[in-house]
């Protein structure tokens, strides 16, 4: 069978590569070669951003309404096209089919949440600031931006930025991940047929010579980006060393502090979908249980080895399995060296993901691994391992769990799990953390709010999403106002407002 080459997407169609450099998109659940996609090179760059630039003016100068309907428009196609697109997600990603409809849905609440930018984007008016004088202020789009998405949401993260980029007027390059790149073409293809006019949404696929390429062009007056913490930094700081906005999201290790009045029950439940869901390649995905006292942490290992055991792992578009394949080869023996570092630092390996069986047979598929008695000096606790592994930690008091939370590098999320009013308030307002769960493991903030860590898992002053997103892609102008009723001679002071 012949594996088709993958495009860009500009103009409005799908635009074939000047660069002969490829890079292969894998079926996670076979091993097999589906697709080879190209690898941008400067003129890929330049066609596709050059593209942009020529759509953004009149784009951005159309009415706020008007733009918004447009954005209704791609919301009904996206919804009526749910099932081929959540298909193209699990069969590039490998999360299950009922995992890829949700993501979508998360996304496409940011879209519902940006066709208000009429109400948005309003400014602010002052009647009568002096004699004479009024004063407004307005938001404006910034022109061409870029957002480059990491592989494990392929159209949620893009949707996150393109809802409100869209929106408040700005072109929009999307980079997305090379392990996953179907999905964001076909989303590209709905914003054409919703009457997006061709150059507002492009797609320009890469590495990291396209990276490089948004990070620097001139053209590019914003860049989002959504990955690891190295490439986030890289990025905060060559973006804006080329004097552009940037929004960064790194890493994560979220902790969920569990205390003794916890209903372990629902606690179970909670960690089984927040650790293992979409096989833990999640940036809110919990990988870590802290648990107040012994007596506690046996029942809920307890509780925890045996559903981990009992995981369905299966091909994501056959039946309904819990849990699909890693979505590489090289992404499954990292995760695996994981597993052997725990073991050789001392932690106790309660359920082995390394040997489930269909761990053992083709495609990237590991089973549900679980760790109990880890201290915080292991790099299974230290190191974003992005997999189905779950580490428990012991500790003796809820101000000692809080300190664990605070020490680690990452702050993106937490979550606690208790019966105390008082014990979860307490928490939520000293822990350093960016986004909090009470009795809630994974505590994504819905289109409203936005989304966005602290420490090493953000860069830069602005989250995703919510008004947040707004101020992102646009610029306050501020406009002072007098209708001459006659003339009084020049002035050559500074203009005192009376």
């Amino acid at each position: 069978m012949t594996v088709p080459t993958l495009t860009h997407f500009a103009g409005g169609q799908r635009l074939a590569a000047h660069s002969t450099r490829t890079s292969p998109v894998y079926d996670p659940a076979t091993g097999a070669v589906t697709a080879h996609l190209p690898l941008a090179d400067a003129v890929d760059a330049r066609r596709v951003i050059d593209d942009a630039a020529s759509a953004a003016q009149a784009w951005g100068a159309r009415s706020a309404s008007d733009r918004a309907q447009v954005l209704f428009k791609f919301r009904e196609l996206c919804l009526a096209h749910r099932d081929g697109i959540a298909r193209l997600i699990s069969n590039e990603h490998g999360k299950v089919l009922a995992d890829a409809r949700g993501e979508l849905q998360r996304g496409l609440e940011v879209v519902e949440f940006a066709c208000g930018i009429p109400h948005l984007m309003k400014g602010e008016f002052s009647d009568g600031v002096s004699r004479g004088i009024d004063m407004h202020s307005l938001r404006q789009p910034l022109g061409v931006v870029a957002a480059i998405t990491p592989f494990n949401f392929p159209a949620m993260v893009p949707l996150w930025m393109l809802g409100p980029a869209l929106a408040t007027g700005n072109a929009v390059v999307l980079k997305p991940s090379e392990r996953d790149p179907s999905c964001p073409l076909r989303l590209a293809e709905l914003w054409t047929e919703a009457g997006g006019p061709p150059g507002t949404f492009n797609v320009l696929n890469g590495d990291k010579e396209a990276v490089d390429a948004l990070l620097a062009d001139p053209v590019v007056q914003a860049v989002s980006f959504v990955g690891s913490t190295p490439i986030a930094r890289y990025v905060h700081e060559t973006a804006a060393r080329h004097g552009k906005r940037v929004q960064a999201m790194g890493g994560a290790k979220n902790h969920c502090v569990v205390l003794p009045d916890a209903d372990l029950a629902q606690v179970t439940d909670a960690l089984m979908g927040a650790a293992y869901g979409s096989a833990g390649e999640r940036c809110m995905a919990i990988s870590v249980a802290v648990v107040v006292g012994d007596a506690t942490a046996d029942a809920l290992v307890e509780r925890l080895s045996e559903r981990v055991r009992a995981l369905d792992v299966g091909v994501p578009t056959e039946g309904n399995p819990d849990m699909g394949p890693i979505v590489t080869g090289a992404q499954r023996d990292r995760i695996a060296g994981y597993i052997a570092a725990g073991v050789k630092e001392g932690a106790a390996l309660v359920v082995d993901g390394r040997t489930h069986p269909r761990a053992q047979g083709p495609g990237f598929f590991l089973g549900g691994t679980l760790f109990d008695r880890v201290t915080s000096a292991m790099s299974i606790h230290q190191d974003e391992i992005f997999g189905p592994v779950l580490c428990v930690v012991r500790v003796a008091s809820a101000d000692e769990a809080l300190a664990l939370c605070d020490a680690h590098r990452y702050g993106n999320g937490v979550a606690i799990f208790t019966r105390s009013g008082g014990a979860a308030r307490d928490f939520a307002h000293r822990v350093q953390c960016g986004m909090v769960g009470i009795n809630v493991a994974i505590p994504v903030p819905l289109a409203f709010y936005s989304f966005g860590g602290w420490k090493e898992s953000a860069f830069a002053d602005h989250n995703q999403h919510g008004m947040d997103g707004v101020r992102f892609y646009t610029r306050v102008k501020t406009v002072t106002t007098r209708w001459p009723e006659g003339t009084s001679g020049a002035s050559f002071t500074m203009p005192v407002l009376r």
